[in-house]
């Protein structure tokens, strides 16, 4: 309960929505103790708006969007410059309930991670941040869990996680090249090998997506990103083991069938789905160090006189078609 606790919100337009998960956060019965907001080159207003509304929280204003993956490197890196113990992380439309933090730091001790429970806004499970159980998790391994209230897991989204700076130091960051979908889980794969994660349902948040549903329901053209992340997880991460592997590339498969069987325009799916296994095959992602270096920002932190200057990544502010 009294480790220095760094929430890091990334953000891209959607001002009001970021402003109810701020006042969320900071209303929590037990707050963080510093709130990072990091927006991702956002045309909306959102800057002025933690800035008038929200003058304790610390900006990261970036230059580009980074997406959610440049995102969540940049703002982790930040606070762990901020000398975080405990880093919170969560998406612009997630809104925690008054207790969320307060369960999760709880069920902390001896844990790299600890997964909120997720529901959408009617309060059903939401499918698309649902942890992944530990498989063969062990008789004490779920008996230390249910002591604290929770269930082992092999890997969770970044709707809502607390992570632990220390093994965040040891295993690194996520990697910003993966810009959307499958960048937490690859992080947290990552993390969670050889150490302790856990999903806490006493911690709830709502993630106020404007559908309901996972990757099923057609992602479009951002499937592309699905697609190329996942292949370079299966061939290029440590965080998964053989097994493993094996294990999650059929279900991806199956879901990935699943998704164009479903799509009202499979042809515009498919050719997404053909330039995702020729990148993810042909290219790797860039170590996220150099990624940092070259991070283009506006405006790094709060009242900081000078901003950084960097040179712009490759564009990535949107998905090809």
């Amino acid at each position: 309960m009294n480790a220095r606790v760094v929430a890091v919100v990334v953000t891209h337009d959607r001002r009001e929505l970021l402003a109810e998960s701020l006042t969320a956060i900071i209303e929590q019965t037990r707050p963080p103790d510093l709130i990072i907001v990091v927006d991702n080159a956002s045309t909306d207003g959102t800057r002025q708006m933690v800035r008038e509304r929200f003058p304790q929280v610390e900006l990261l204003a970036l230059g580009a969007n980074t997406g959610g993956a440049g995102g969540f490197a940049a703002g982790m890196a930040l606070a762990l410059e901020r000398d975080a113990e405990r880093i919170w992380l969560m998406d612009d439309d997630t809104v925690p309930k008054p207790g969320a933090l307060e369960a999760l730091l709880a069920a902390a001790d001896g844990a790299a991670l600890v997964a909120s429970r997720v529901i959408w806004t009617d309060g059903r499970p939401h499918p698309m941040n649902t942890p992944r159980p530990k498989p063969g998790a062990t008789p004490a391994e779920r008996a230390a869990a249910h002591r604290v209230g929770c269930i082992p897991i092999r890997s969770a989204s970044f709707v809502s996680v607390l992570v632990d700076a220390a093994a965040v130091r040891e295993c690194g960051l996520p990697i910003a090249d993966y810009f959307l979908w499958n960048d937490d889980f690859e992080f947290t794969t990552r993390l969670l090998r050889g150490r302790i994660g856990l999903l806490c349902p006493a911690s709830v948040v709502v993630h106020k997506t404007r559908t309901y549903g996972d990757i099923d329901v057609d992602p479009g053209p951002r499937f592309f990103y699905e697609v190329r992340n996942k292949i370079w997880l299966f061939t290029r991460s440590p965080g998964l083991e053989p097994k493993e592997r094996a294990l999650y590339a059929g279900a991806t498969a199956r879901r990935w069938a699943r998704a164009l069987a479903r799509s009202p325009d499979r042809a515009r799916l498919g050719r997404a789905l053909r330039r995702g296994l020729v990148a993810g095959l042909t290219t790797r992602p860039r170590p996220t160090e150099e990624f940092l270096r070259r991070l283009p920002v506006d405006e790094h932190a709060k009242g900081q006189e000078e901003s950084s200057r960097v040179t712009p990544t490759s564009s990535h502010d949107s998905p090809p078609d």
